[in-house]
């Protein structure tokens, strides 16, 4: 196994029991593990839940709609289109780094089917491919503010063909436009799964009715 990247950890637990959920999620371009550190606290988790938040680092490479800037990429975008040209293979080396993040839950006694897959942006392109081609029942995906990249490169996993999928977009996204959230939403519809889709009245970020409604998701799926 290749080595794990590097992740900011953060663990929500009030009742002090041993930790049995997680939660491993994606920042955006440019962004650090630290990304969405702190909208734990502000989930309203249940107190009688034990989870571990992984937010992974992304490693830093060229990115070419930037100028060949080096920052935090997942991979590198070619072209900044509405189909968004992308290197699929670095998307495919960075679901790996995932998997290998899961595996190592599974080897800490959370079961695979306790744990969530989530990503904003970038990271979300690659959640994206990362559970949905994962061989071993998942407790939920959910992607934020990001588009469905590597459809076409899927080996759609039947483990997780009714895993619960959570879309969230803002309706004035100037960097990912809301109609490649509803294009994911309406393909894995279309597909037979269980797709969750809300939109707010915001641009690319998180609001806190967003928040709110994301901890009611993951307390029923990590339930």
């Amino acid at each position: 196994m290749s080595e794990y990247l590097e992740c900011v950890i953060v663990e929500h637990n009030p009742a002090k029991k041993t930790i049995d959920r997680a939660v491993i999620w994606l920042h955006g371009l440019g962004a650090s593990g630290h990304d969405f550190e702190p909208v734990v606290p502000q989930l309203g988790l249940s107190d009688d839940m034990a989870v571990r938040f992984i937010f992974p680092h992304a490693p830093n490479r060229p990115v070419t709609i930037n100028g060949g800037m080096v920052m935090p990429a997942w991979y590198d975008i070619l072209e900044m289109s509405l189909e968004r040209k992308v290197d699929i293979a670095q998307i495919e080396q960075s679901s790996q780094k995932i998997h290998d993040l899961i595996s190592r839950e599974i080897e800490r006694g959370v079961a695979p089917e306790h744990i969530v897959i989530a990503g904003f942006s970038q990271g979300g392109a690659v959640a994206y491919h990362a559970a949905l081609g994962y061989p071993e029942r998942l407790a939920g995906l959910m992607t934020l503010s990001t588009y469905l990249a590597t459809n076409d490169n899927i080996s759609y996993s039947a483990a997780n063909k009714d895993m619960p999928v959570l879309i969230e977009h803002g309706t004035h996204d100037p960097v990912v436009p809301v109609i490649l959230g509803e294009q994911a939403q309406q393909l894995l519809s279309a597909k037979g799964y269980n797709v969750q889709y809300n939109t707010y009245p915001m641009a690319h970020q998180v609001c806190m009715p967003q928040i709110q409604n994301i901890g009611k998701w993951l307390n029923t799926v990590l339930a």
